[in-house]
């Protein structure tokens, strides 16, 4: 018998996501809640940090790996997997940003989104 899963919160979402992040030692892990911000496009940012083509890449297969585990649920969309430098995962309500480092430091969108709630998770070293 297939187990139908319950479609996740935008919160939920976040918090499985950045456990996606942290299996993968991302850095500089940042939700920003976008629900008071008029004309948001989604609900959440996630953003986080990778210093490698590679890790970027890593990051990406966990968040979706534990996402998609734990919801069954899949981005509806998804941009930047072949140059890995900007990878975005959009599932909706919640946005996912993985950045190699330096495009981060360049775009700083966190700052294009001043209005925001920013909650910053800890490292895990």
């Amino acid at each position: 018998m297939k187990v139908i899963k319950k479609q996740a919160t935008g919160q939920q979402l976040t918090k499985l996501i950045a456990k996606g992040m942290l299996d993968k030692k991302a850095k500089d892990i940042k939700i920003m809640d976008l629900r008071k911000v008029p004309q948001a496009i989604a609900d959440f940012f996630v953003i986080c940090s990778g210093s490698s083509a590679p890790q970027v890449d890593a990051i990406t297969d966990s968040i979706e790996d534990v996402v998609h585990r734990e919801t069954g649920e899949n981005p509806r969309h998804k941009e930047g997997k072949t140059n890995k430098e900007w990878i975005l995962l959009d599932y909706i309500d919640v946005v996912v940003h993985i950045f190699k480092q330096e495009k981060r430091d360049y775009y700083s969108i966190e700052e294009l989104w001043g209005d925001a709630k920013i909650t910053s998770i800890a490292d895990e070293d």
